[in-house]
Parts: C-alpha cells; structure tokens; sequence
C-alpha cells in the first residue's frame, strides 16, 4: 500500500534527478487507491473527527499537486529523451525506468519526429507533397490485428476507435462495413 511518503519520495526524487527515475509497475494504480481511500475519508461529516477529516483533506490535495508534479516532470523528461533519440538514434535510454503509458507516449513521439523529418527531407529535396495516402477512419466494430500491405503489424481497433489507415486498406475495411471514413488523414 502506497503512502503520502511514498508519493513525496517520488516527487522529491524526480524533481532533483536529471535522469528518469524507476517507480514500481503499479504506481499509478496504488496512488489510484490511495487517493480514493483519502477521498473517502475527507467526505466523511463527523464532529469528533473534525481534525482528522482537516488533515486528510490537506493530505489530499497535497498527494494530488505532487501527483501532477510528478507526471508533468516525467513527461519533460520524455521529451527531452525524444530530443535525444531522434538525433542520436539511441532510443532506449532510460526506456526501462518508463512505465507502459511513457512507453507509448515515448514511441508516439518518436513516430511523428520521424514522419515530421521524412517531410522535411522531401521538401528540401524538391518533392511535392503528395495528396493523402492514408483515410481517417471510424471502427463500427472491433477488428483484430492484422498485417499491413506493406508487412507491418496494424491493429487491434476498437468500435468508436479513430485511426488513420492507409488508402488501401481502408478502402477493405470500408467495403467490409467495420468502418467508415471520417474525413482524409
């Protein structure tokens, strides 16, 4: 069980450290339960507990603000990451002290620098951009993974989900009625 030290000693270690610090695979999930178990204890009306519930409120607030603290100074350091990998090459420092979300977020990003730095490299060599490859779709219903035309993995969408997808592709999904388009990627 997580603590408001646990929370501190998180926020504290990452505010003074350059480098992204390792917390436990479930930390978001523990303070989750931490703040939901604060939360209810703050809501409590009770006289004779009236200091206790004053406490616990200002415990809260504080877990919440060094909460945000801590996210907003790991993201810069992600940032900073990508920054690095995309000029280097070297993507992976730091990449095992990330948890599931950073990693994706990290990945994310690295996959529009890239996109961005193709763009650039055409234009500066004279090419034109070229009308839309790709059509933003709407999933009517769930479609697993499958592999791409080009042999990369794509996929799983979830009905509602909002993906752009290649011309090609989409063009099977529509015709199969799992999706529909929602306006050109």
């Amino acid at each position: 069980m997580i603590t408001y030290n646990d929370i501190y000693e998180a926020a504290r270690k990452e505010r003074y450290s350059e480098q992204l610090q390792l917390l436990p695979k479930k930390f978001v999930e523990e303070v989750a339960n931490y703040l939901k178990e604060k939360k209810q204890i703050a809501s409590k009306e009770d006289d004779s507990f009236s200091d206790v519930i004053i406490k616990t409120k200002k415990q809260l607030e504080n877990a919440i603000t060094l909460f945000k603290e801590l996210i907003i100074r790991r993201r810069k350091k992600i940032l900073n990451l990508v920054l690095i990998a995309s000029e280097t090459g070297i993507s992976r420092q730091d990449f095992e002290n990330m948890l599931d979300f950073e990693k994706t977020l990290f990945e994310e990003f690295m996959k529009s620098i890239d996109s961005c730095d193709k763009k650039l490299t055409e234009a500066l060599n004279g090419k034109k951009e070229e009308t839309s490859k790709n059509e933003l779709l709407h999933f009517k219903e769930d479609v697993e993974e499958f592999v791409g035309l080009e042999g990369n993995k794509m996929g799983g969408f979830e009905k509602g989900q909002i993906a752009n997808i290649p011309n090609e592709i989409a063009k099977i999904l529509i015709e199969d009625d799992k999706a529909e388009v929602v306006g050109e990627g």
